[in-house]
């Protein structure tokens, strides 16, 4: 479905959402249903927090991962770049 505009109704954390974008209808819903997952746990762990709070945090907690695998993928090419063992870099 590459290059055609795809539209899905997810829902999220009880709220439904029309999402239109390149990726294929599978791919939204698995990333609505992610989200949605995320927001679960945390309402399970404080009840306390609305949904814009319980929102807010899910965002914060999904770009710590995004932060710590980038940093890791980015240590791994590091790792694999020519000549990173041996400090000696191909020109």
């Amino acid at each position: 479905m590459a290059g055609q505009e795809c539209r899905v109704e997810v829902e999220i954390f009880g709220e439904y959402y029309t999402l239109k974008g390149d990726s294929s209808e599978q791919e939204m819903l698995a990333l609505a249903q992610f989200v949605s997952h995320k927001m679960k746990q945390l309402a399970g762990r404080n009840p306390r927090l609305n949904k814009t709070q319980t929102a807010i945090l899910a965002a914060l907690n999904i770009a710590e991962e995004l932060r710590r695998l980038q940093e890791e993928y980015d240590n791994m090419v590091k790792m694999l770049e020519p000549g990173e063992k041996t400090g000696i870099k191909n020109s």
